[in-house]
């Protein structure tokens, strides 16, 4: 993956401090190493974003980055891919992952539209609720491993692209200038 590219589309330092809520992590978003485009930093910040934007929670953006700091990934990746799950998305995810957890745990599945999804405390809430967290860590670690695996193997593609055309510029650069 060309690093030009990558990082038109990353945010920068400031315009992630100016998050609400993220100017917690003050000096630890200005460490160089969290904003490095490489092999590595992206592939954990891919499996990073994805595993978080699976949690069913508010506060994912501060899970990923927390979990970007600590594992040494790009942090402006980690986090732009918790909007995976938005208000558009979420309704076929998490219901998606209601339905693998029933069929994990081997439980009849329950209506959905009869829950109180605003009350927590509810009985239908409660009621899926363990096949629903189930049912999220499953996509979350399933989406993450091949997050990762897609990333590093995009970057590895381009690196073998890249050796080849440098290859056949030589060769044709040698052709074309015998000695």
């Amino acid at each position: 993956m060309p690093k030009r590219s990558l990082r038109k589309f990353l945010l920068s330092p400031t315009r992630l401090m100016r998050v609400n809520g993220l100017e917690r992590f003050g000096n630890l978003l200005e460490r160089r190493e969290l904003w490095h485009v490489s092999r590595i930093s992206i592939s954990r910040a891919t499996a990073i974003g994805l595993f978080c934007s699976m949690i069913p929670l508010p506060g994912q953006m501060f899970v990923a980055v927390f979990l970007a700091i600590r594992l040494g990934a790009n942090v402006p990746l980690s986090f732009m891919l918790i909007f995976i799950t938005n208000p558009i998305t979420m309704p076929v995810i998490y219901l998606g992952a209601y339905l693998l957890g029933c069929a994990l745990l081997g439980t009849p599945v329950l209506d959905v539209t009869a829950v109180n999804w605003l009350y927590p405390l509810s009985a239908e809430f409660l009621g899926i609720l363990p096949a629903f967290v189930l049912g999220c860590a499953v996509i979350g670690v399933a989406a993450a491993f091949v997050g990762y695996v897609m990333a590093d193997g995009l970057w590895r593609l381009r690196i073998s692209q890249r050796i080849t055309e440098r290859a056949r510029k030589r060769l044709a650069r040698k052709r074309s200038h015998p000695r």
